[in-house]
């Protein structure tokens, strides 16, 4: 396989943009083919230096866009040439979104094509683009699902990798979506109680919103209704370090009055919106649950158990004060999916991707259990994300992993905090 380079210059760096043709089922490399893309960025006097392979978070998500170098990408310029994949389907990656799966016929087919966008064959994909860059073996760096990556690299091709570092994204080596999800939701009423702690007017604020979504029609700026159901999905901030401020802010000044009818402004629903649209990153919503998917369906795991906790049910009256009603977190529901007109096209494919029971393992116990790659974690304590003790569990079955076990961060420190996390694991892992 041959790259094609192109390249411009950022903030004093080389930036080279590579695509490279890869087979959709790399287990059938004569079929089908889509293109992957990847931005690498070098540091002037830094051309020798060896590559580290970045791996975001997701699924679903582009790697990043930075317009000037900074953070964690600063930090690892000094050592490493730094490679940014946009894993497949995102991005300048043959995309796959609502316009481009639905073409491809039925919900079936429409599956059986999103079946292989998955851990396995983003890791593939990785090996294919470092031959075709005749690059050494790389250090890797991942982010939430980046982590989940990192392990099945480590599993399937530790002979590509120099070094792995994991930034909260240990996953549970055999835990189901049914595991994930019951301490996902435990930690995400406990971050709701943190929340309201902190701004204690902001629960009778949605409750009041609840209300009156369940009256009046008001529109999302995409055009569909604002259920109260849906609302409750900015939720997803409270795992964010700087989460709890966004949503307050947010919810601060929902309400306007315009001919004596009281309705939500125009600002409210925008800010809401954006919150709640993955019209840029449909496979999150759509393969979320799927990561977890190992021999067994999930069923729409995060719907089945939500009524498990009081405060998260679907039909919870936001009007009875005499019990919670909790913002919901990284959980996905079917409805959703036909809600969101960016997911609506892709709908009936999702629900047969829960249903799927032949979704291979992951991650290869026996393998990390043998690992002589350097690996280094950071785990969050209080991840409301990725579940602390799963991911524990994990770092002591990967033979040398050296977990960095804290609560200063949430989930996304690295945004917050890159540099000295990434100074942090690379000393970790030199050990």
């Amino acid at each position: 396989m041959t790259v094609q380079t192109q390249s411009h210059r950022i903030d004093g760096h080389d930036v080279l943009e590579h695509v490279l043709d890869v087979p959709l089922d790399h287990a059938a490399p004569g079929g089908e083919r889509i293109e992957v893309f990847a931005r690498e960025i070098v540091r002037d006097g830094g051309t020798d230096r060896p590559r580290l392979l970045y791996l975001q978070g997701g699924p679903g998500g582009r790697a990043d866009r930075p317009a000037q170098v900074s953070g964690w990408v600063d930090r690892a310029l000094e050592d490493f040439r730094v490679v940014l994949l946009d894993q497949r389907g995102t991005g300048r990656s043959t995309p796959a979104d609502a316009l481009t799966v639905p073409a491809r016929g039925d919900a079936v087919a429409q599956a059986g094509y999103l079946a292989h966008f998955r851990a396995d064959a983003i890791v593939a994909d990785a090996e294919a683009l470092r031959a075709a860059l005749g690059s050494a073996p790389w250090t890797l760096l991942g982010q939430s699902f980046g982590g989940f990556v990192i392990t099945h690299y480590l599993g399937a091709a530790p002979h590509g990798v120099r070094a792995a570092l994991v930034t909260g994204g240990l996953p549970g080596l055999t835990a189901s979506a049914d595991d994930v999800y019951r301490r996902t939701y435990a930690q995400t009423a406990r971050r709701n109680e943190l929340y309201l702690a902190r701004y204690p007017g902001d629960g009778a604020r949605l409750r009041e919103v609840a209300a009156h979504l369940a009256g009046t029609e008001e529109l999302l700026p995409t055009g569909e209704r604002l259920s109260a159901r849906r609302l409750r999905q900015i939720g997803i901030r409270l795992g964010a370090d700087l989460g709890f401020d966004a949503l307050h802010y947010v919810l601060e000044n929902p309400f306007v009055t315009v001919g004596g009818t009281r309705r939500l402004t125009r600002a409210f629903l925008a800010d809401v919106g954006t919150l709640l649209s993955h019209a840029t990153n449909p496979l999150y919503a759509v393969l979320h649950e799927a990561i977890y998917a190992q021999g067994a369906p999930t069923r729409w795991a995060a719907h089945r158990l939500r009524e498990e906790w009081d405060g998260f049910a679907e039909d919870a009256d936001p009007t009875d004060a005499a019990r919670p009603y909790y913002l919901t977190g990284e959980h996905v529901y079917p409805w959703q999916l036909r809600e969101d007109p960016s997911l609506a096209p892709l709908a009936d494919a999702a629900d047969l991707l829960a249903d799927k029971a032949d979704f291979p393992p992951l991650y290869d116990p026996a393998a990390l259990a043998a690992n002589e790659v350097p690996v280094a974690a950071a785990v969050y304590v209080d991840d409301m994300f990725v579940p602390y003790d799963l991911s524990v569990a994990t770092a002591a079955a990967i033979r040398g992993a050296r977990p960095w076990i804290t609560n200063d961060y949430a989930h996304d420190g690295i945004r917050t905090d890159g540099e000295h996390i990434l100074d942090r694991l690379l000393a970790l892992a030199a050990r």
